[in-house]
């Protein structure tokens, strides 16, 4: 009974104190001006600083904040070629109305207690709209006003909310149905490494969302960017200036319905694993570079025994929910004569673990007509258990003087990974039998990106300049795998039973190490020799080194039968095979099995030099251009199995790249672009070299072609824009991409044992429409609510020569449409933010198939390509402010939980000569429904 009277009493003083807050409260309103002229600026944004909460100016300069809290407040106003207007001190009373008025100048200078920087913010949709209005490219782009309202937790789930974007894997980008390879990635003006061994991939999932300003995608070539991307230019820009003084922390812990209250299978770890960093403790003694002889009875009995993490010892425990921890801080300090010192960080760290059972993993021939059924080659049942580990940390320093503006960035994120694999099946390639396997896998990633940047803007000049340093690891230290083979031996005393055999126990070590060292000068100049005509020049050079070192190393468990008990392969491979007391040259040891033509090293020198003229010609705006890139890549290869004997190989690129944008501005709030561009797409250090990696997932290898050339595509886009307001926009884009030797993954089949690797395509066409709303629903009624919503069709093909055993087809990862839907419920009054967040994707091919190209051949004798299945994802998120500190937020993630599938679509002709087409699954899980509870505070 005391405890319910604690429980009434404590939801009273809450309920009091809910209404207290939303009594004391006031408004602010006021009117924006240019302070030269004096005429009313339209579509400034106003921000009350230190929140997401924020407001246009409209027609007539004027703009109103309601239902804002007693106290004392910082508000921001910023526009485009204005400098930004800080109000520090504004008193809103309860009850009453705070009028401001702000006038905004492009030169420094303090009025009262209003004081203007060279600086503008870029955080909220409508400093974002703005930017996308006045680029002189074919621009989509998300602010971190908008990530709060999502709550999405790294930049992956951010960018899928973009007009013709999509993810692979929850964290590489398909933009515009093109794969990750035709996409290029910048953080803070500085190129970054890739995150991936086989592939040119930025790994989306490694920066948190906490720590984004915003995320523009350029979709059109423009001569101040590298020519290297073709479905989208990624810009991500951390957050560099601190909405006020303050400190701020969020805790959140979550579930998953699909993991949550089972059992939890792991092998034991170390203790710097819980903040993502590897341990020594699981590689190899000797290091990656290291070799031993197998010959050398002591040394193989030594290192059998004491040179591996020897524990194999798989153990069960509940899950834990997901935790999330951030720290957040800001300062600035206002200086004397115009300046300014600002400091941003953060701290972010995240623990997640995943279950997912029962998975349908699958591979089949060709289809078997006759029997009207699908021929299996393997079917597997997998139960994956996977931990997931993200520690990140930004620390960012700008110094701002009335013509200028120093920053300096910091980005540091590091990701473990550790993941085990129980697979149960069976194989049917040579004979049908049972099989039994399991990977143990760890990885550790390292990314960092820093940069030393400043830009200058003198009277009618602009110079910006930025040296950059980006580091990216990727270790793999002790990938282990074990397969059991039926025995199939019929009348053998143990027939039927598991059996371990020899090389079926297999240890891989892999290193990936990244540097990249880059520098970029542009210049800026806009001729005023008249008020209607100000033409504008830019010019700039760019730099980029970059190294890269793979290596790899590679064991099997062999054994001597006449040293062992006649049953000893018929053991429990943990509990009676793996033991200290079988080790030895003579009886279960480790041979070395290290190619090390698998590994190899290489640098790419890129140099790059463009000009480019604007031309205001009345409404329309003229912006062309030419970009010169020199680009010299030379990969290191080895030649011997046990020597390191080199080859090196050499790929010279001296291109030049036009571009031509086009601005018909039909109205304040209505325009029309038009763009042309060309751009390249050229092999990565991976898909040349000639090594090999085994895919556990796709049961195949994975090679490079050193004969692959460089792509070249034509770009043009036409898009129809329109701002309601600053905050709103509606567009409609078309777009078309004509290839020639577009890089394709493609697929070498020994009887059932593939090898993926690399072609270079004849041709290939893509074209599609972009639809993009941002608009407020109040013109419906619909007070407080807000949609946003973007759609795309795309349609590609892809031409392959003659003599290509690969068949035309969609491009690899493009998906026929994309739906993103979002509608948003915010009354300021309340403190309430609920949104409701939809996301689907249409089939796109995953994995390639194989066609009987051969003289007389037929679909008969096809193996179809591989098809993710469109899904349904509907997620729920709710924010509620209390008081002025303290948030409350809820999520829930994939509330329908619908199936993950992938599918093959064979196709065979009937006794009558009709073609048919059969559906058979290849992959099929449940991720889960996910809930996440989280509060935050801001002091």
């Amino acid at each position: 009974m005391n405890r319910i009277r604690r429980n009434l009493a404590a939801t009273a003083a809450l309920l009091l104190l809910s209404i207290e807050t939303i009594l004391a409260q006031g408004s602010i309103s006021g009117v924006v001006t240019d302070a030269s002229t004096g005429e009313p600026v339209l579509g400034a944004t106003v921000l009350l600083a230190g929140t997401t909460r924020g407001t246009a100016t409209d027609v007539d300069g004027t703009f109103h904040l309601g239902n804002i809290e007693a106290g004392t407040h910082t508000i921001e106003v910023s526009m485009l070629t204005y400098a930004t207007a800080r109000l520090t001190g504004v008193e809103v009373r309860d009850g009453a109305d705070t009028h401001l008025e702000v006038k905004l100048t492009e030169t420094s200078e303090q009025v009262g207690e209003v004081v203007v920087t060279a600086v503008r913010r870029s955080n909220t949709e409508s400093a974002v709209n703005i930017d996308v209005r006045n680029s002189l490219q074919v621009v989509s782009g998300v602010s971190s006003q908008t990530i709060a309202r999502t709550q999405d937790s790294d930049a992956g789930e951010v960018v899928r909310r973009i007009p013709g974007i999509s993810l692979i894997d929850d964290k590489f980008i398909i933009a515009r149905g093109l794969s990750q390879r035709y996409n290029n990635v910048w953080v803070n003006n500085a190129a970054v490494p890739s995150s991936e061994a086989d592939s040119r991939a930025f790994s989306f999932d490694v920066i948190p969302a906490g720590q984004i300003e915003n995320i523009l995608i350029l979709k059109s070539p423009s001569p101040e960017v590298p020519a290297d991307f073709t479905g989208g230019f990624i810009k991500i820009q951390t957050k560099d200036q601190p909405d006020d003084n303050a400190f701020a922390v969020q805790y959140s812990i979550g579930l998953n319905t699909a993991t949550l209250f089972r059992d939890f299978l792991y092998n034991k770890g170390f203790a710097s694993e819980l903040f993502g960093f590897g341990s020594s403790r699981r590689m190899v003694a000797g290091g990656i570079d290291g070799r031993y002889d197998n010959s050398d009875a002591d040394f193989v009995t030594r290192m059998t025994r004491n040179g591996f993490n020897n524990d194999w010892q798989v153990r069960t425990r509940r899950p834990v929910p997901d935790q999330k921890l951030s720290f957040s801080f800001g300062r600035s300090w206002d200086l004397s004569g115009g300046r300014r010192l600002a400091m941003n960080g953060a701290v972010n760290y995240s623990y997640v673990q995943r279950t997912i059972n029962d998975m349908e993993n699958s591979r089949y021939g060709v289809y078997n007509k006759r029997g009207d059924t699908p021929e299996y080659l393997y079917k597997y049942t997998d139960d994956q258990y996977r931990t997931d580990v993200h520690l990140g940390a930004m620390f960012n320093l700008s110094y701002l003087r009335p013509h200028s503006r120093y920053s300096l960035r910091n980005l540091f994120n590091q990701i473990g990974q550790d993941k085990y694999t129980f697979r149960d099946g069976w194989q049917n390639i040579s004979s049908h039998y049972d099989q039994q396997k399991a990977e143990y896998y760890h990885s550790s990633r390292t990314t960092y990106n820093g940069q030393i940047a400043g830009v200058h803007t003198p009277d009618g000049h602009r110079i910006d300049w930025n040296v950059g340093y980006s580091y990216a690891d990727r270790h793999l230290p002790d990938r282990r795998i074990i397969n059991l083979l039926q025995n199939d031996i019929y009348g053998d005393e143990h027939y039927g039973e598991m059996r371990l055999d020899q090389n079926e126990i297999q240890r891989d070590f892999t290193s990936l190490v990244e540097h990249i060292a880059s520098a970029s000068v542009n210049y800026e100049h806009t001729f005023r020799e008249g008020e209607r005509f100000a033409p504008m020049l830019r010019a700039g050079l760019y730099g980029e080194y970059r190294t890269r070192n793979y290596r790899t190393r590679a064991f099997y468990y062999r054994y001597n039968v006449q040293n062992l008990p006649a049953d000893f392969p018929y053991g429990d491979v943990v509990d009676e095979i793996l033991q200290d007391g079988n080790y030895g040259f003579d009886r279960l040891y480790v041979y070395d099995d290290t190619d090390n033509r698998n590994s190899y090293k290489g640098e790419n020198l890129l140099t790059a030099a463009y000009a480019a003229l604007q031309l205001p010609l009345g409404p329309v705006s003229l912006y062309a251009g030419v970009r010169f890139e020199h680009s010299d890549m030379d990969l290191t290869s080895y030649t011997r199995v046990s020597e390191w004997r080199t080859k090196v190989t050499s790929y010279t690129y001296d291109d030049l790249f036009p571009s031509v944008n086009l601005t018909w501005r039909i109205s304040d709030r209505h325009q029309l672009r038009a763009a042309y561009g060309m751009s390249t797409n050229r092999p990565e250090f991976r898909e040349v070299s000639s090594s090999v990696y085994y895919d556990f997932d796709l049961f195949s290898s994975v090679m490079g072609n050193p004969d692959l050339t460089a792509a070249y595509v034509q770009n043009a886009d036409l898009r129809y824009e329109w701002y309601p307001t600053s905050g709103e926009t509606i567009s409609l884009s078309l777009f078309y991409k004509h290839f020639r030797n577009p890089i394709e993954t493609a697929i070498l089949d020994a009887g059932g044992s593939y090898t993926y690797t690399f072609e270079n395509a004849d041709r290939a066409n893509v074209y599609g429409v972009e639809l993009d709303i941002r608009k407020d629903l109040a013109f419906l009624g619909l007070k407080n609510f807000s949609l946003s919503f973007n759609a795309s069709l795309i349609e590609s093909e892809v031409n392959f020569a003659e003599g290509s055993m690969e068949h035309d087809r969609p491009m690899q990862g493009q998906s026929p449409y994309l739906v993103n839907g979002g509608l948003f419920y915010q009354p300021e009054r309340l403190g309430l933010s609920v949104g409701v967040l939809y996301n689907r994707i249409g089939k796109r091919i995953v994995g390639i198939g194989r066609s009987d190209l051969s003289s007389g051949g037929s679909i008969d004798n096809d193996i179809p390509d591989m098809y993710e299945m469109p899904r349904n994802a509907l997620d729920l998120v709710v924010s509620k402010r209390l008081g002025r500190i303290w948030e409350l937020k809820f999520s829930a993630r994939d509330l329908l939980n619908e199936e993950i599938r992938f599918c093959q679509f064979p196709e065979f002709t009937d006794a009558s000569g009709r073609t048919q087409t059969r559906e058979q699954t290849t992959k099929r899980y449940r991720p889960g429904r996910g809930f996440m509870l989280g509060v935050s505070a801001r002091f």
